[in-house]
């Protein structure tokens, strides 16, 4: 765990369960001396990180992580990090969804769609005590750097999350019952429809297309 920067003015606390995404995120904003990042990847975990250090300037939450409640949680993360800013990190993008988040008391929304280079600018506006929102209408689930996401299998996507979350393809086979040359192929298939240099960039993109969390991670 990357212990915070003692220059840092910002501190962030990244609560997500997918390892490819949460690094991701951790790399791009601990880049600028402003931030100081650490990381948890559930409901307890987020809470124990809370209780170690103290409040966060920023509490990046992903709501579906395990332990969570969806969007009951962000009342009592309200509450826990009450001297800073809890912010909803989610791949919806849906009115309501954001507008329920907000009056529990979120101080803002970052879709899993925005652009790295646009994070640290959205994550400064809410430390100064504004509320953020992406501005226009619904993100729609589309990337230029991808080639038609719908056309990834139900399989390809399940295979895509286990990537995500960190596993080697002798990990994934044996999880979604299938030899190991296979999904070597699944993942040839979803880095050419992806346009994606590599397995981690295919999950970095799916997580950007708001694609990780469907369908669940079964065979």
């Amino acid at each position: 765990m990357k212990e915070p920067h003692p220059l840092a003015s910002i501190s962030v606390l990244i609560a997500d369960d997918h390892n490819l995404v949460r690094e991701a995120l951790a790399q791009a904003l601990a880049s600028d001396p402003n931030f100081s990042v650490t990381m948890a990847n559930s409901c307890s975990g987020t809470l124990a990180q809370i209780k170690r250090q103290g409040h966060v300037d920023v509490l990046l939450l992903d709501i579906v992580m395990p332990g969570m409640n969806g969007l009951k949680s962000i009342e009592e993360f309200v509450k826990v990090n009450a001297e800073g800013a809890v912010v909803v990190f989610s791949g919806s993008t849906a009115r309501d969804f954001i507008g329920q988040a907000l009056t529990l008391g979120a101080r803002g929304f970052i879709p899993k769609t925005m652009p790295l280079k646009s994070l640290a600018t959205a994550i400064q506006l809410i430390a100064s005590g504004q509320i953020f929102v992406p501005f226009g209408p619904p993100i729609p689930r589309s990337d230029p750097e991808v080639d038609d996401p719908d056309r990834l299998t139900a399989r390809e996507l399940i295979v895509l999350n286990h990537v995500s979350d960190g596993l080697t393809n002798k990990e994934i086979a044996w999880k979604v019952g299938v030899a190991e040359v296979t999904v070597k192929m699944y993942m040839r298939s979803i880095c050419t429809k992806l346009k994606a240099k590599n397995r981690a960039h295919a999950a970095i993109i799916a997580a950007q297309t708001g694609m990780l969390q469907l369908p669940p991670h079964t065979a």
